[in-house]
C-alpha cells in the first residue's frame, strides 16, 4: 500500500513535469529569475529619456519631425556613435518635417521601431538574411505597423516585440520574427547591425529550430529554437536632452512620459520599451563574448532524467535505509540537486531542478510519514504482543528492530521449555472456579517471572500449560543453560508459592517441565491481518513430549539430549523414555539434586 501510494504520487508529479501546469512553469521561471547572474552595463549604450518635462517644454507629443532631426544631429555632434529611436512614425509629419528627419537618420546607420499590431501592412524582408540549415523555427509576428517610406529608406527598421511568459512577465526576447514575406530582425539585432556597419545576419538552424544568430563581425549568439535570448536585465546608463553625455556611445532614444508608451512588466520591474530594447542589446553584446543563459533544446530531457534519478534516490533512501538514516540521505540528495541546478544556471544552462526538488521533498515527506506510521503501528503491535511475555528491554530492542518479526519467520536454533500443572483436572474439582483462576494466575505469573529473569520469551499459555523460547526473537548465548536455570527458578518460585497456597487453605500444585533444543521455524505465523509469534518444528514437539513424560519418569524436569550436549550445567542421565510419534526412545536427563 505504501509503495503504491508513493508510486502514484511520484507519477502525478512526473506528469506535472512533462505537461507542466501554469504553477509549475511559474516556479521554474521565477527560479531562473532569482539565480541568473546580472551583468554590468557594457558601457557601449546610453539611453536618452524624453521625460514629461521635456514634452511639456517642447509643446507636447509627438515632437515635430524637424525637432527630432535637430535632436538627432545634436546627439551626433555630441559624439554619439549611432542614434536610434524606439518610436514608430507611421504617418507623415503634419508640419512637413519628414525629409529633414530622414536626412538626419541617413548620416549614420540608425534604427527606428516597428510595433506589433493585429493586422499586416507591407513589410520588406530584412536585408541580408542568410539561413544555414532548414528554414524552421522562430515566432510569427501577429502584424506590424511600419514607418513611412521616406524614413524606412533612410534607416533600418527593427520590430519591438516583448512576448510575455505564463506569468505575464517579459524575460525572453526574439532576435528575429517571421512575417508572411520573410524574416524581420528585432530592434536590438538591427541596432548591432547598424553599429557594426553590416547588412547581413545569419540564422543557423538544427533539427529543433533556430540554434544561433550571428551578426557579421560579432560572435554567434546562442538562442532557443524560437530564436529567443534570455534577457539579462542590465540597468543601462541614461542621459538627458540638456546633458547629452553620449561621447562614443550608441544612443537609444525613448520616452518615459506617462500615457505615451505603456510600461512592461519584467523580472526587474516595470520598464519602458526603449529600456527593454537596451537590455536586449546589452544582452546580445555580452552573449557574443561569453556564454549567456539559455534554455537548451534538450532541457526537458535533462529535467526528466534529474527527476527520475532524484526522486528514485529519495524513495530508496527512506524505504531501505531506515527512517532517520534515509531522511538524512534524502536531505543530502535534495541539497545536491539544488547545487547541481545552481551550477548549471551559473554556467548558462537554464535547466530547472526546482520542480524535481519540490517533488523530492513531497515524496520524501510522504514516504517518511507512511514509513513512520507503519513502524509506529508495528511498534505498538510488538508492544501489545510481547510486553507480557518479554523483559521490557527485550521489547524495546524488538521495537527498534522490527525486521526481526517479519511474517513467515526463519529457521533458528533455540531452546524450548514447556510447563504443565499436574493433576489440573482433579484440582479443578476440589476448589471453586474463582480459586482455580487465582491459583493458575499466580502459578503462571511465577513461571513467567522466571522466564523473563533468564531472558526467555513466553510464547503462549495453553490452559494450565506454558511454552517459552530461549534464543528468539533475540539472539542469546548459552540459551541451553539459561533454559535450565529458568527451570530451577520455576521450581524455587513454585515452592514459595505453594507455601502461600497452604496458608490460604489452597492445595499445592506441582509443575512438570520439558526442555529441548534444536532447529525450528520461528516468526510470525498466520495471515497478513492476524498472526502470532511462535515456533514450529520437531524440536518444539519433543520439548512438549518431554514435559508429558515427567510424571512417568518420576521427576519434575526432563531435558533432551540436544540440550545436554551444549549445556555446561551438570545433569543426571535417566533411562530413555518413549514418546508419542517417535519410533526410538528418547535419551533424557534431569537436573541433579
Amino acid at each position: 500500500m505504501k509503495k503504491t501510494t508513493i508510486g502514484l504520487l511520484a507519477t502525478l508529479l512526473f506528469v506535472a513535469l512533462v505537461y507542466p501546469p501554469t504553477i509549475v512553469e511559474v516556479v521554474k521561471l521565477r527560479t531562473f529569475d532569482y539565480f541568473v547572474n546580472t551583468e554590468e552595463p557594457t558601457g557601449n549604450i546610453v539611453l536618452l529619456n524624453l521625460t514629461e518635462d521635456d514634452i511639456h517644454n517642447e509643446g507636447g507629443w509627438p515632437f515635430p519631425r524637424e525637432r527630432l532631426a535637430q535632436i538627432h544631429i545634436d546627439l551626433l555632434n555630441a559624439g554619439a556613435a549611432s542614434v536610434s529611436w524606439v518610436a514608430v512614425f507611421s504617418e507623415p509629419d503634419r508640419f512637413g518635417g519628414d525629409a529633414a528627419f530622414a536626412e538626419a537618420l541617413s548620416y549614420y546607420p540608425s534604427v527606428i521601431a516597428m510595433f506589433e499590431t493585429d493586422g499586416w501592412k507591407a513589410i520588406p524582408n530584412t536585408e541580408g538574411t542568410v539561413i544555414l540549415g532548414d528554414d524552421i523555427g522562430g515566432i510569427a509576428a501577429t502584424g506590424v505597423t511600419q514607418n513611412i517610406k521616406i524614413l524606412r529608406d533612410s534607416a533600418l527598421q527593427g520590430i519591438v516585440s516583448a512576448p510575455v511568459d505564463v506569468d505575464s512577465l517579459v524575460r525572453r526576447m526574439p532576435l528575429l520574427m517571421r512575417s508572411p514575406e520573410g524574416w524581420m530582425a528585432s530592434f536590438g539585432t538591427q541596432l548591432l547591425k547598424a553599429v557594426t556597419g553590416t547588412n547581413t545576419y545569419v540564422i543557423k538552424t538544427n533539427q529543433y529550430g533556430i540554434q544561433e544568430v550571428r551578426v557579421k563581425q560579432m560572435n554567434a549568439i546562442p538562442t532557443d529554437r524560437f530564436g529567443r535570448v534570455w534577457v539579462n536585465w542590465v540597468k543601462t546608463n541614461s542621459t538627458s536632452l540638456d546633458k547629452m553625455d553620449v561621447e562614443g556611445k550608441v544612443v537609444i532614444v525613448g520616452t518615459t512620459a506617462k500615457g505615451i508608451l505603456p510600461q512592461v512588466a519584467t523580472p526587474a520591474g516595470l520598464l519602458y520599451p526603449h529600456e527593454i530594447q537596451a537590455a536586449l542589446a546589452e544582452t546580445i553584446i555580452h552573449a557574443s563574448n561569453k556564454r549567456m543563459p539559455t534554455i537548451p533544446n534538450e532541457a526537458q530531457l535533462y529535467e526528466i532524467l534529474n527527476f527520475v534519478v532524484g526522486v528514485l534516490l529519495v524513495f530508496l533512501a527512506i524505504n531501505y535505509l531506515g527512517i532517520y538514516a534515509g531522511l538524512t540521505l534524502a536531505v543530502a540528495t535534495i541539497t545536491a540537486m539544488g547545487a547541481l541546478g545552481l551550477a548549471l544556471i551559473h554556467r548558462g544552462f537554464l535547466i530547472d531542478v526546482t520542480w524535481t526538488m519540490i517533488s523530492q521533498f513531497v515524496v520524501a515527506s510522504a514516504a517518511f510519514y507512511l514509513s513512520y506510521k507503519e513502524q509506529y503501528k508495528l511498534r505498538q503491535q510488538i508492544k501489545k504482543q510481547f510486553e507480557h511475555y518479554l523483559d521490557p528491554r527485550q521489547v524495546k530492542r524488538l521495537q527498534e528492530n522490527p525486521e526481526l518479526l517479519k511474517l513467515g519467520g526463519e529457521k533458528r536454533y533455540c531452546t524450548f521449555l514447556f510447563t504443565d500443572v499436574r493433576g489440573f483436572t482433579a484440582l479443578s474439582e476440589r476448589v471453586t472456579p474463582e480459586e482455580v483462576t487465582y491459583i493458575m494466575n499466580r502459578a503462571l505469573t511465577a513461571q513467567q517471572s522466571a522466564v523473563a529473569q533468564y531472558d526467555g520469551m513466553v510464547d503462549k499459555y495453553i490452559g494450565d500449560a506454558m511454552m517459552a523460547i530461549f534464543g528468539a526473537p533475540l539472539d542469546l548465548e548459552n540459551h541451553e543453560d539459561l533454559a535450565i536455570a529458568c527451570a530451577k527458578q520455576i521450581q524455587v518460585n513454585m515452592a514459595t508459592l505453594n507455601v502461600e497456597f497452604e496458608a490460604k487453605g489452597l492445595p499445592p500444585i506441582q509443575i512438570g517441565i520439558g526442555i529441548n533444543s534444536g532447529y525450528a521455524i520461528i516468526g510470525n505465523m498466520g495471515s497478513e491481518k492476524r498472526f502470532d509469534y511462535t515456533a514450529i518444528g520437531d524440536a518444539v514437539n519433543i520439548a512438549a513430549r518431554l514435559e508429558s513424560g515427567t510424571k512417568a519418569a518420576g521427576v519434575d524436569v526432563l531435558i533432551g539430549i540436544s540440550t545436554k550436549q551444549r549445556a555446561s550445567s551438570s545433569l543426571e542421565e535417566l533411562p530413555p523414555i518413549e514418546a508419542k510419534g517417535k519410533a526410538a526412545k528418547l535419551l533424557v536427563y534431569t537436573i541433579e539434586s
